[in-house]
């Protein structure tokens, strides 16, 4: 890997470090507030519109000053989201800021790897990414998690900090403290060389732009069904990790402190499939790996049956002074497969999709693009999901829906393949 690749992999270990613990700090704000629990749902979609509302403009910004300079004002921007938060604003209206910060961070993100590395190592460089992703969801949950505890409520509550007046502000304060840190971590990434024009005094035309690399993007008989199916599984992961905690509480009676750790868990699954993709799926065969979304789905649905009224009452494992139940055990290889299967799926489909789009567009164009149709997905599932929160739907009939419909569109996905493959050598699209 060239030089600079780790410091943009310290980058966003760091950036996705707080992402993770600030969506626990946030929700444990919202619980602070007595909200209805269909207001969760609210914060990922506020912090969701900019990248749809952005969608346009993000890319030609990425493309018009340097992209470590770009992630820099980003994790800015994501600290003072916090810091709102913190000062009293709604967490809603802060985590929209938190949102304008990532909506910009994440065309610079994926698309200085097409700028430093050639097209040959864009998987293993994705496997890196998603692996450092991982790595920090785990770390990041657990810490969210450890970080609203009643531990850290009883410390608070006796210390009279200024306007730290609960252990969820607590926690905002320490998330913003890292958005900082990978702030500066940013500036430390090289300068790649690539240089685009500045397209951002014409926005009229930056609409045009977009809309044409959209129509490029989901006209190419191999970038089409890469952008389907990470379409579809971004929107079904952002609303399932919001699942995961309701489904947490509802079938095992965890808190959200504990629920948090089963996030973490997922993402050590992520880590073992991106790695697992990186070492046996080659560019040229990413499309082969479709049917292991279907089976993802399948999964997902499983959850909906597992509870602790499955093991007996009071049975698990003592180690030492911890005793740990059976029904918590059995949860984490099931959390663990989800996971393994949802990162052998998604590292070759970014990787096929940054590379075609890299060849037909600019990179910070193709991303903004998967980016919109990506947050998209995400407001039209979150949407539905508080919807049917609001009907009092049992959290296990809601996590079938949402599965049978992975299944369903990935079935779909797959049949638009196989007609692809009769009609174009999508072999020959692909230069390694």
């Amino acid at each position: 890997m060239k030089k600079g690749f780790y410091t943009i992999i310290a980058a966003q270990f760091v950036s996705s470090l707080a992402d993770n613990a600030l969506l626990i700090a946030a929700i444990a704000m919202l619980s602070v507030m007595h909200s209805a629990s269909w207001v969760t749902p609210l914060l990922q979609i506020f912090f969701t519109v900019s990248y749809v509302l952005l969608a346009p403009f993000v890319g030609a910004f990425a493309d018009s000053i340097q992209k470590r300079h770009v992630m820099f004002v980003s994790n800015a921007l994501k600290a003072g989201g916090c810091a709102l938060m913190i000062l009293g604003v709604h967490p809603m209206i802060a985590y929209g800021v938190v949102g304008l910060g990532a909506a910009a961070y994440s065309p610079a993100k994926y698309g200085i790897l097409t700028e430093l590395l050639p097209p040959d190592k864009l998987i293993p460089a994705n496997a890196w990414l998603e692996s450092a992703t991982v790595g920090s969801t785990i770390l990041g949950t657990v810490i969210g998690g450890a970080l609203v505890s009643q531990y850290v409520e009883h410390f608070v509550s006796g210390a009279h900090l200024v306007l730290i007046r609960s252990a969820a502000d607590a926690a905002m304060f320490a998330v913003m403290v890292v958005y900082a840190a990978a702030a500066l971590i940013n500036i430390g990434i090289p300068d790649t060389g690539a240089r685009y024009p500045n397209r951002l005094k014409e926005p009229s035309k930056l609409v045009g732009d977009f809309t044409h690399a959209f129509r490029v993007l989901w006209g190419d008989k191999l970038a089409q069904i890469a952008l389907w199916v990470t379409t579809l599984l971004w929107g079904a992961a952002v609303t399932l990790q919001l699942l995961v905690l309701k489904w947490a509480a509802a079938n095992l009676g965890l808190s959200l402190s504990k629920a948090a750790v089963l996030q973490g868990v997922t993402g050590l699954g992520i880590a073992i499939g991106a790695s697992a993709a990186a070492t046996w799926v080659p560019l040229r065969s990413s499309l082969k790996v479709l049917p292991i979304g279907l089976v993802t789905g399948a999964v997902a649905v499983s959850m909906a049956f597992y509870n602790k009224d499955l093991f007996p009452a009071g049975s698990g494992v003592q180690i030492g002074p911890l005793f740990a139940p059976l029904y918590i055990l059995g949860a984490y290889p099931l959390m663990i497969l989800l996971g393994t299967l949802s990162g052998f799926f998604i590292v070759p489909m970014n990787a096929i999709l940054q590379h075609r789009g890299a060849t037909l567009l600019s990179a910070g164009a193709s991303i903004a693009v998967q980016n919109f149709n990506q947050n998209l997905a995400v407001l039209s599932m979150l949407g539905a999901y508080a919807l049917l929160l609001t009907t009092n739907l049992p959290v296990e009939w809601i996590i079938v829906v949402f599965g049978v419909f992975i299944c369903l569109m990935m079935w779909l996905a797959m049949r638009r393949h196989a007609r692809n493959e009769r009609t174009v050598d999508l072999g020959a699209l692909v230069q390694e």
